[in-house]
């Protein structure tokens, strides 16, 4: 996820669209498609798409709401703005965001560090995979510790770059693959005969982690022009080049690597298949630019969420202690705090652990805001009937990934209700006690 640095000129549609295009395009496409492949085969561009159009149904809410408040303090600011003296809402909203914040985290470390060692002999060393995740975590705390310039300047290229040598691996993939074009047309068929729809919408919700940050346009609506035409078309229009680039990267990953091989790589599956396909050359593309696309989104990841960790505690909604700020105003003890937590998870479980508690936790946070939206959607220009569609999709994805769960792996998803359930706790717990202070205040005057 990339964070939004000050910028002397205004941001036209162009440089929104690559805003949200680089906060999407992070560490999510290149840790789904073994595991959707391991689940739903040739259906995985299928998949990608249905997960788009949640996204599409999530970004609604953000939209309206980002156009009608213009507050570049976006999701939280959104419910606190609407439900000003309902402090349990504001607090689970902020609760459940910095938690999602540190999922994404983890999950980017933990991509970095499986395509990181996918050329040595410590590609499978799942123990390795995390030291190497924990490590990068620590990098990027201390550098923005240490200073935060310099990074802004060089992001907008990372962006492009890691774009441009996603798409000529992939249309190199398709066109050196062992599957032609019949072949793949035949499999897909028999995957949509053998798979279950249940199956293919699980899949699709799972993908939703791989479309957060587009709300990062919202950030920056106090350095864009004409923020009630640019939001909504730097949003629709980066989602709609999002999902065209993950369907490319699908279609290539499939057309040249093996089914069995994507399953059993999954973790660095797109560099494995490039190997074998197009060589060594094009299996260090791939690394370059899921190296490349991970260290941008941890590096602003870690940023931006530290600093609004940093605003809900000043708000007295988290403990106090995470709003402290040093002479250069970094948040250190929410910086530190964030890395903690992200590398707990990490050490915690493994890449789907990681991957289905993020696609949870922004289901749930898109939800949040949907409902949102809905109570003031007089005051947003929303239609009823999208809104609500909006509710129930996203109310259905969510719900989907704890099915899944129940019945696959309970432990894991006993894991992650608990999380939940503790962060729900904190919330009421911080909320009642702001509660209880201003109420001491208003009988004092």
């Amino acid at each position: 996820m990339r964070t939004i640095r000050s910028r002397n000129k205004s941001l036209g549609l162009i440089e929104l669209i690559a805003i949200a295009v680089g906060g999407m395009v992070g560490g999510g496409i290149f840790s789904i498609l073994g595991i959707s492949a391991s689940m739903i085969g040739f259906l995985t561009p299928v998949a990608v798409i249905i997960g788009g159009m949640i996204a599409m149904l999530a970004a609604y809410s953000y939209v309206k709401l980002g156009v009608y408040y213009k507050d570049e303090g976006a999701t939280y600011s959104f419910v606190k703005r609407t439900f000003p003296n309902k402090h349990i809402a504001t607090a689970i909203i902020g609760w459940y965001v910095i938690f999602g914040y540190i999922s994404t985290l983890s999950l980017y470390a933990y991509t970095f560090a499986s395509y990181a060692i996918s050329n040595s002999v410590y590609a499978n060393d799942v123990w390795m995979r995390k030291i190497v995740a924990w490590s990068i975590i620590a990098v990027f705390t201390f550098i923005n510790l240490w200073s935060v310039k310099g990074m802004g300047k060089i992001e907008d290229l990372m962006v492009y770059t890691k774009l441009i040598i996603l798409l000529v691996v992939s249309i190199l993939l398709m066109q050196h693959g062992q599957t032609g074009f019949d072949r793949f047309v035949n499999q897909m068929l028999y995957d949509a005969e053998k798979a279950k729809l249940l199956h293919i919408l699980i899949v699709a919700s799972i993908t939703f982690v791989a479309y957060e940050g587009f709300q990062l346009v919202i950030n920056a609506v106090n350095e864009m022009t004409r923020p009630e035409q640019n939001i909504p078309r730097a949003i629709y229009g980066a989602i709609l080049l999002v999902i065209t680039i993950y369907v490319v990267i699908a279609l290539g990953a499939l057309f040249a690597i093996p089914l069995q091989n994507l399953i059993r790589d999954k973790e660095y599956a797109l560099a494995a298949g490039a190997s074998q396909a197009i060589g060594q050359i094009g299996k260090n593309l791939v690394i370059f630019s899921a190296v490349l696309a991970t260290s941008s989104a941890i590096s602003g990841t870690v940023f931006g969420s530290s600093r609004q960790l940093a605003v809900i505690a000043q708000d007295n909604l988290m403990p106090e202690f995470l709003a402290k700020r040093n002479r250069q105003n970094i948040p250190v003890n929410a910086l530190i705090t964030m890395a903690v937590l992200a590398s707990l998870l990490i050490l915690a479980g493994g890449l789907r652990l990681i991957l289905e508690f993020g696609s949870i936790t922004f289901l749930l946070v898109s939800l949040l805001m949907a409902v949102t939206n809905y109570t003031i959607r007089d005051k947003t220009g929303s239609t009823t009937a999208t809104t609500i569609l909006a509710i129930v999709g996203l109310s259905v994805g969510a719900i989907l990934i704890l099915y899944y769960e129940l019945t696959r792996k309970w432990e894991q998803m006993t894991f992650i209700l608990v999380i939940y359930l503790i962060l729900s706790l904190l919330a009421w717990f911080y909320a009642r006690r702001k509660e209880k202070t201003e109420k001491n205040i208003n009988d004092d005057c």
